[in-house]
């Protein structure tokens, strides 16, 4: 077993059991007030596909929140919601994390391994056809949504098997998500624009586009095109903000501080940890430079003559690190983002659920329902074992989030989802 294993695909680019759901009642003078929810789709990437625990798998896709905004929606004369699931027979599709022990605070993550999708030795997926409304698909960027090359639809696992063999290669997201005759739809899709530059440690590969950021004005001329297309025919929606990707535990659990506390405490001549920077420069490490969820399992702190991240001639690799200049680019790219998708969005009178706020508000933390939510890796709630993607629980709470938000920008009265319903991380037995 290892102790921390992380799937491969997230960095190039959220359960065990099924969470019990109340039955739906329709609650008096429920109405979809000027939308129309007869046909909803789902538009965006790993969060909208109910990608967790490192894999795409069909308990997790159950809970992916548009799922659970759909039912809501039936309440109020919203038709029936289709997604992508993978079979009984292949539940833990891609495969994924499970929590398997905790023994004083140290996690061991063992890849659950059995009942895979897999339908041959290159790891292509088993093939989904038919209706499909929850177009969710992990890894996918605004930017490659529109890829003129058509390689991504064959490189990605998860787009290819939604498309019929005839179009891989063919089609590109942005042409796949048209004609689907929807009356409603929600797109959240962008953090991949800068979360995978932020995976890779603000480290941009020559040939990998999954590693870099998208230009803002780019972004921008996209985001115009997704959301005219959406809307041509009138069609009412809601966007959603991007999250501050320095919020999230992939970047806020192995800290400074406590490496150099777990060095002192083995040798107390330790006095700093050492980075090396985006600008190739060397220095001790303070606590507004984060270091990667994955730097946990490693086994490089602390390694070698010269001890591995102890000593300026051996510092922590640039991959491992967003120093705070690093932080400080991310955040502006992600605020450029959301001022466009902000302003985009209200130009076309459509909803906004601002999960950039929510986001940051997890991270000080949250009372909902009773329930203490918080950023904090396997114990806040929110997050499943990857750091980065939402557990049962966290889908409920950012389905609320659209849900009110829809709600306020057309008089809806969806009822919101009961977040007690639904657990956080699962621990072992």
């Amino acid at each position: 077993m290892k102790r921390y294993i992380l799937n491969s695909f997230i960095a190039a680019a959220i359960l065990f059991t099924a969470a019990c759901k109340p039955e739906i009642e329709t609650p008096a003078g429920s109405t979809a007030g000027q939308a129309n929810f007869s046909k909803y789709i789902a538009v965006g990437n790993s969060l909208t596909s109910g990608y967790a625990d490192g894999g795409l798998y069909l308990e997790g896709q159950k809970v992916a929140y548009p799922n659970l905004i759909a039912a809501k929606m039936a309440t109020v004369g919203g038709g029936a919601f289709t997604s992508p699931f993978f079979t009984e027979e292949h539940s833990n599709g891609s495969g994924y994390l499970a929590l398997t022990a905790l023994v004083n605070g140290t996690p061991t993550l063992t890849p659950v391994a059995d009942k895979l999708a897999y339908r041959d030795a290159a790891k292509h997926l088993d093939k989904y056809s038919g209706e499909v409304q929850n177009l969710g698909i992990p890894g996918m960027r605004l930017d490659l949504s529109f890829d003129p090359t058509l390689t991504f639809s064959a490189a990605n696992p998860f787009f290819e098997r939604l498309l019929a063999d005839a179009q891989v290669g063919k089609t590109n997201y942005f042409q796949f998500i048209q004609g689907r005759n929807h009356t409603f739809f929600s797109l959240w899709l962008g953090n991949n624009d800068v979360l995978g530059y932020a995976l890779n440690g603000a480290v941009a590969v020559t040939g990998d586009p999954t590693t870099t950021l998208t230009d803002k004005v780019t972004f921008a001329s996209l985001y115009t095109n997704m959301l005219n297309v959406l809307t041509a025919n009138g069609q009412k929606g809601i966007v959603a903000t991007i999250p501050d990707v320095t919020a999230i535990p992939y970047f806020n659990t192995v800290t400074v501080p406590a490496l150099l506390a777990a060095a002192k405490a083995i040798n107390p001549a330790a006095t700093a940890v050492y980075i090396q920077t985006g600008t190739g420069t060397v220095r001790a490490a303070t606590s507004e430079d984060l270091i990667r969820l994955p730097f946990q399992s490693a086994g490089l702190f602390g390694q070698g003559t010269i001890p591995y991240g102890l000593h300026p001639l051996n510092p922590i690799a640039n991959n491992w690190v967003l120093d705070k200049d690093e932080v400080i680019k991310i955040k502006d790219y992600v605020n450029s983002y959301n001022s466009s998708i902000k302003s985009l969005a209200t130009s076309k009178g459509l909803a906004i659920a601002d999960t950039y706020d929510y986001f940051n508000q997890v991270k000080t933390g949250l009372n909902i329902q009773g329930v203490g939510i918080n950023a904090a890796f396997i114990s806040g709630g929110a997050f499943s074992l990857d750091g980065i993607h939402l557990t049962p629980r966290g889908n409920a709470v950012i389905a609320n989030v659209f849900i009110e938000a829809i709600n306020s920008k057309y008089g809806a009265t969806i009822p919101t989802v009961d977040i007690t319903q639904y657990r956080g991380v699962k621990f072992p037995n």
